[in-house]
């Protein structure tokens, strides 16, 4: 929009949950697909593809998804600022039903050398985020819970890789979509679309899970706007889907700059996840751990 400033916003207390600070962002939506603008063409799939079938194709790919049941997933988040930049990984498996899944996520090393710490554990489920070897004083046989309605990122960003039923979800909110062509991916023939998505549209069509969460993301970035690049296979499910962020964070006057990339492979695979019981839960204080020299410090319940 014209005009429009840049929000600030604290992304980077957010992240500090699982000690990783300065902000990282992805996003994600859920619920019903709706009608809206759209833009492309080419073929697909050997044949013409109107503009409103790209859109159509792209705004189904999280109830192809639901469909699959499950899969395991592998995803990372990417952030550059004032000349740092982080990478984190994740890996794990999902069900799409359901809505929980389990990655481990594997942060960088710290640019002093200081030794590569052990994975932290996170389970995902609607509204919150659980996570294991959190270190900062948690102890190592509790999980740290995280309310994902609370958060000013809508869980985009905290714990450095992003939900891959959210990630699929954003995609509800698709305001442009162009048909790219069809290439390979780890095997499997898939189409490539890129567009964008509008973080306030994706909330509306969200799930109830979802509508808070993305409502937060929307009025907390930089802007509602989120490039994708997303490649379908035949079923209409996803492979492969990049979002790309860009936000102020209150430490920086320069946007911070964020891609995240979630692989979903291996379709049906068993997913045998249990959240933890409310004695296992941390109750105590998370203080920041700094990485890459960027960071602030923070607390949380």
């Amino acid at each position: 929009m014209a005009g429009r400033q840049p929000r600030r916003t604290r992304i980077g207390d957010a992240v500090v949950v699982l000690g990783v600070a300065g902000g990282l962002a992805l996003v994600g939506v859920s619920g019903c697909g709706r009608s809206g603008a759209a833009t492309g063409g080419g073929s697909g799939g050997g044949g013409g593809t109107a503009a409103g079938e790209v859109a159509v194709a792209v705004r189904e790919a999280a109830d192809a998804l639901v469909d699959a049941g499950s899969s395991k997933a592998r995803t990372s988040m990417e952030m550059a600022t004032g000349g740092t930049r982080v990478t984190i990984r994740g890996e794990g498996v999902y069900d799409y039903r359901k809505r929980i899944g389990r990655l481990k996520v594997l942060l960088p090393q710290d640019p002093s050398g200081a030794p590569v710490r052990r994975p932290v554990t996170e389970l995902l489920a609607p509204g919150a985020l659980f996570m294991k070897n959190r270190g900062a004083g948690v102890p190592a046989d509790k999980w740290v819970r995280v309310d994902t309605g609370t958060l000013a990122d809508g869980n985009l960003v905290t714990g450095g890789v992003t939900d891959p039923f959210t990630a699929a979800e954003l995609l509800r909110g698709a305001r442009t979509a162009t048909y790219v062509g069809r290439t390979e991916l780890a095997g499997a023939a898939v189409r490539h679309y890129r567009g964008t998505a509008d973080l306030h549209e994706a909330a509306d069509a969200a799930s109830e899970a979802n509508k808070k969460p993305l409502g937060a993301a929307a009025t907390g970035f930089a802007t509602p706007e989120v490039p994708f690049d997303v490649y379908l296979d035949d079923q209409g499910r996803i492979r492969k889907v990049r979002h790309r962020f860009s936000f102020v964070n209150e430490e920086h006057s320069d946007p911070v700059a964020v891609a995240s990339t979630t692989l979903l492979y291996d379709f049906g695979a068993p997913v045998d996840v249990r959240l933890p019981e409310a004695d296992d839960i941390y109750a105590g204080r998370i203080s920041e751990e700094r990485i890459g020299g960027v960071g602030r410090s923070a607390s949380r319940e």
